[in-house]
């Protein structure tokens, strides 16, 4: 234990650039490492890439034909033998409630490589992880190495206003993604949960480029300021609604689903503004759940919104989709929403939720025309719920 004590005061009181070469050095010291890597995984989820490629320079890997893919796929620690000796190399998830960021890779002598070890191992993966994200504050290298190629502006400004691409808590798992990756437009995803509800929305700002993005922006900011006032999901659309109107008088609106999730009943209150679609797995039926269709935000001065409420049970899967992926045409004329979205669904079922909405958005590019850019977006949300609750 004084072994991992040290190791962990040594990372939490690193310079935020520095967190891969402290943790080196300590590994070194502590377990005998003879070396430390960090993969992290790429915007569009398809490569782990190296942070460290000054000083210990590698390729990018493949998220599913390499060693750490696997262990990043499987979220458990993988062991690989090095050739031509007796060292194992320690594949370790680096996740932060449910947010895969990457793989910690430590290569240990094989009289070094016992269960106490790996454990340890584990527990310095998860808080690198932790520190990584704080110190994302301070630098910006590792957002510099999750980039394969530039990202737009405004992708980039979509990007930085997510709260993560995944999460997970005793009564839900969330896993979503955004297409294309490096030059999305408006599409956008939100969440924030407390002890009693989870709030969740999906928007989509009309338009393409800077303009999408700024009007997507102001309507997620919006969203947020009326949350964190406390108010029903009704009144915080409204609120967004109006500050819309105000800044373009109706010449620019954002398509939002809005729900809120009680965390102890399972009971969901939601306002349908527009263009995102909601559908449900439940055991081996998938279904669009079809909401009262209320007008998008920032369309006309001072618009009445009301929420309208359904049942999710534990086992639920409720998969969110934007118009990018629903009204996604194949060169033969097919809607993906036609009959394919719902086989994606189900094709997927037993996948984790953090990985469903990039299996789903490999189904779409391969249904609908390769010169497509539009906008996609895929959340997906598994409802675990509470003990007391009635099973699906």
């Amino acid at each position: 234990m004084t072994l991992l004590a040290d190791v962990e005061r040594a990372v939490r009181a690193a310079a935020p650039h520095a967190l891969v070469d402290t943790l080196r050095t300590a590994l070194t010291d502590a377990y005998g490492a003879a070396s430390v890597r960090l993969h992290l995984a790429d915007y569009g989820l398809t490569v782990l890439r190296p942070v460290d490629t000054v000083t210990h320079p590698g390729e990018a890997l493949s998220l599913h034909n390499s060693p750490e893919g696997r262990a990043f796929g499987s979220q458990e620690p993988r062991e690989h033998q090095v050739r031509h000796g007796d060292a194992v190399d320690h594949h370790l998830p680096v996740t932060v409630r449910g947010e895969r960021l990457g793989i910690l890779t430590v290569r240990l002598p094989g009289d070094r490589s016992t269960p106490a070890a790996v454990a340890d191992l584990t527990q310095v993966a998860e808080l690198l992880g932790h520190e990584m994200l704080v110190a994302e504050r301070d630098t910006d290298l590792y957002q510099r190495v999750r980039r394969a190629s530039r990202l737009t502006l405004a992708a980039e400004m979509q990007w930085d206003l997510l709260p993560a691409r995944a999460c997970t808590a005793r009564e839900y798992a969330i896993g979503a993604q955004l297409e294309p990756a490096y030059a999305i437009h408006g599409d956008n995803f939100d969440w924030a949960a407390d002890a009693e509800e989870l709030t969740l929305a999906v928007t989509n700002g009309m338009g393409e480029g800077i303009h999408a993005s700024l009007l997507t922006n102001l309507a997620v900011n919006a969203l947020r300021n009326a949350r964190r006032a406390g108010i029903a999901i009704a009144d915080q659309a409204a609120l967004a609604d109006q500050a819309l109107y105000e800044q373009h008088r109706g010449a620019a609106y954002v398509s939002t689903l809005l729900l809120r999730f009680e965390l102890a009943t399972g009971r969901v209150e939601a306002v349908d503004a527009g263009s995102p679609q909601l559908w449900r797995r439940r055991g081996k039926t998938v279904e669009r759940i079809a909401l009262d269709p209320q007008l998008p935000l920032g369309m006309f001065e001072e618009s009445d919104y009301a929420a309208q409420t359904f049942q999710v049970l534990p086992g639920d899967r409720l998969v969110f989709v934007s118009d990018g992926v629903y009204a996604a045409v194949s060169p033969q004329g097919e809607a993906f929403g036609d009959r394919a979205l719902a086989r994606a669904i189900g094709s997927t079922s037993l996948l984790p939720a953090a990985m469903v909405p990039r299996a789903m958005l490999g189904e779409l590019a391969a249904h609908r025309d390769a010169e497509s850019t539009d906008d996609a977006l895929v959340l997906c949300l598994d409802w675990f719920g509470r003990a007391d609750e009635p099973v699906a």
